[in-house]
């Protein structure tokens, strides 16, 4: 992903954290945001996400940050692969 030149590592932090925050909420988990990992797959042995959980995600992500992330996007592995991977998609794309 192509993170903003603009954007600084605390920048980028404080972003991974308020996504973390969005899942948190939004799958309504029983963790903090702190406590995912940033690197750990979102999906299966890491975080534990399934296709559903993927799509509310993709929906709050796109209401919050005022983009969409579709189903049909080919690059859906890549930008759940982690929440690192997410984040930086979403700091690429966000208009909001």
């Amino acid at each position: 992903m192509n993170v903003p030149a603009n954007l600084s590592a605390a920048d980028l932090d404080a972003l991974r954290l308020e996504v973390a925050g969005l899942v948190v909420e939004a799958l309504n988990l029983d963790l903090t945001p702190a406590a995912i990992p940033a690197d750990d797959p979102l999906f299966g042995e890491g975080l534990g996400l399934d296709s559903i959980d993927i799509l509310e995600v993709a929906l709050v992500v796109s209401k919050r940050f005022g983009f969409q992330l579709r189903a049909d996007n080919e690059d859906n592995v890549n930008i759940f692969r982690s929440l690192r991977s997410l984040t930086e998609y979403i700091a690429a794309h966000r208009t909001k």
